[in-house]
């Protein structure tokens, strides 16, 4: 029987793997990346959990099955992805316009607008 909203609707959703963030976050922690593995049953595991990319957040059945991801295209393009810094809270924020600091005018306010009187004024007298 077809998913509802198309034949690929399904494939999208059981293939989804962690975020660049989220795996990045395991390559620079032992305990975020054993936190994650706390979740999963072994037993339920492809291989019994022994074989895991951790840069592509898979699991496989043998070791041979695991050579050969890792000489895979998607593999090498993973780990290509993963050498960029992830952006930050404060980055995103930034992007966004969400900053407080809006940068350091060169006048105040109100010498502005005395600098606008005085023009009035000289235009006025000339």
């Amino acid at each position: 029987m077809p998913a509802i909203r198309g034949a690929d609707s399904k494939k999208k959703t059981r293939r989804h793997t962690r975020d660049l963030d989220q795996i990045h976050a395991d390559l620079h922690s032992d305990k975020h990346l054993q936190q994650y593995k706390d979740t999963k049953v072994a037993e339920d595991l492809p291989g019994l959990g022994q074989w895991y990319c951790t840069e592509c957040s898979k699991w496989f059945e043998g070791e041979h099955n695991f050579e050969a991801h890792k000489k895979g295209k998607i593999h090498k393009k993973r780990v290509r992805q993963l050498k960029e810094v992830p952006y930050s809270q404060k980055e995103a924020e930034a992007a966004v316009g969400l900053r407080t600091d809006n940068g350091n005018t060169s006048k105040p306010v109100k010498e502005v607008a005395v600098l606008a009187a005085g023009v009035e004024k000289m235009e006025v007298e000339a």
